[in-house]
């Protein structure tokens, strides 16, 4: 089965969490602090791998997680950082975050890596909070957690010429003839309902990849047919080869069939019609295809289209075929290379700000009569990573609701002594 979008979930490993521990050796006097810190958790990585077609993998396992490190130890010793979790997607897989709509980024050569959720830090051990006032502190941290994201993975073909047009006008008939890939063929539309790739290969030494792609038809870009879950796909190809049919029997008119392709790949995306284009009129060993031949010449000719070039084929005569397989190769020499997007990095621009300090944005939100909650990306992660079974933690967690102002912006919502805080997954009582 073809697959060609899927939904995952990856969530990253969290850091281990820093040791409280103490010294205790018999000829080192006040031995002091020697909580050791905790190993960084493992992250998630995609791999390209050009032995993969299809995201089919993904569809019975969505949910992927990288271990979390080892926790810090006694006498310094840091904690083992865990592996990265490594996933193979086939070349040409786009990555969408789901939550925020962010290209995280294109995976579109043989091992290829990107990182989609980076693993935890690990927490600090009370060695790093030594200091002149407190020489034996009881203050540790616990893990960062790791990234979790629900993602989107869109596979789009590489390749490097596509064959378009309607239903039956003979793509897949030559796909076949020019590869040796074995599409299905048949005398009824839609009868590819997948992109079929196949390896062109010349005389001369010369070979690039063909396309094979669903037929389109009126409406395709809004999703009638087999719509944009296939147009998607003509993105990748650097030549369009496009095939009309010069059947006389078919009931239609060729150059309105040329029209309306056109039509489709610029509703769906304008940049399509600037890609070197190869218009291939086919069957025309039929009875009477010359005759519409010479007419939809004259059309192409009438409306001024240039297109690379015009060669018309009878694919089960193999008529025409091989002067098109090379002109098509002289075309792909000339054409442009594709731009992916770059993937999102972590990379911030750091401006000078002529204050001492910015205090951490949060926001505090009154629930119920007695019940507060505090949001913010900054309050939630330090909670997360306090380790608040220590006094000297709890003391610490303390001066920082106070040095952030979080303590004078719950009394200024209404909170009283006792009422109760919640921060991400921890809750307390407000005290005067």
């Amino acid at each position: 089965m073809f697959v060609d979008q899927i939904k995952i979930n990856v969530k990253a490993g969290k850091g281990g969490d820093g040791a409280v521990a103490f010294r205790h050796e018999k000829f080192v006097p006040n031995g002091g602090p020697s909580g050791g810190d905790g190993g960084r958790g493992g992250s998630i990585i995609l791999v390209g791998d050009e032995g993969l077609r299809t995201l089919m993998d993904f569809r019975y396992h969505r949910i992927f997680k990288a271990l979390a490190g080892e926790n810090g130890q006694i006498k310094a010793m840091y904690g083992r950082s865990s592996k990265d979790t490594y996933i193979k997607v086939p070349t040409g897989t786009t990555v969408t975050d789901l939550t925020t709509g962010v290209q995280l980024g294109d995976v579109v050569e043989q091992g290829q890596e990107l990182v989609v959720a980076h693993g935890g830090r690990g927490g600090r051990g009370n060695i790093h909070f030594a200091s002149a006032r407190n020489r034996a502190p009881e203050v540790a941290e616990n893990g960062e957690p790791g990234e979790e994201r629900d993602l989107q993975l869109e596979l789009k073909v590489l390749a490097d010429v596509g064959l378009v047009g309607f239903p039956s006008v003979g793509k897949s008939t030559l796909l076949s003839v020019a590869t040796s890939a074995k599409p299905k063929i048949a005398a009824y539309h839609f009868t590819t309902l997948v992109p079929n790739l196949g390896m062109v290969q010349l005389p001369d030494g010369r070979d690039y990849v063909m396309a094979d792609l669903p037929g389109l038809i009126e409406g395709a870009a809004q999703g009638v047919g087999l719509g944009i879950q296939f147009l998607r796909h003509i993105e990748r190809t650097r030549v369009i080869l496009h095939l009309v049919d010069m059947d006389p029997e078919n009931g239609r008119d060729p150059w309105t069939d040329y029209q309306q392709i056109r039509h489709e790949l610029s509703e769906y995306d304008p940049k399509l019609l600037q890609r070197p284009e190869i218009i291939v009129p086919t069957k025309i060993d039929v009875p009477g295809a010359a005759a519409r031949l010479t007419e939809f010449e004259a059309a192409l000719k009438a409306h001024q289209v240039t297109p690379e070039a015009i060669l018309p084929i009878s694919s089960l005569q193999h008529q025409g075929v091989l002067p098109l397989l090379q002109k098509t190769a002289d075309v792909l020499a000339q054409a442009p290379e594709l731009l992916t997007n770059e993937p999102a990095t972590d990379e911030k621009l750091y401006q000078y700000q002529d204050q001492k300090r910015q205090a951490p944005e949060f926001k505090v939100t009154q629930l119920d009569d007695h019940e507060f909650e505090v949001t913010g990306a900054q309050i939630e992660r330090f909670v997360k990573m306090t380790n608040l079974d220590h006094q000297d933690g709890i003391m610490r967690f303390a001066r920082i609701l106070h040095n952030w102002g979080i303590e004078d912006a719950l009394r200024q919502a209404g909170a009283k002594d006792g009422d109760s805080v919640a921060i991400a997954d921890f809750v307390f009582d407000f005290v005067e």
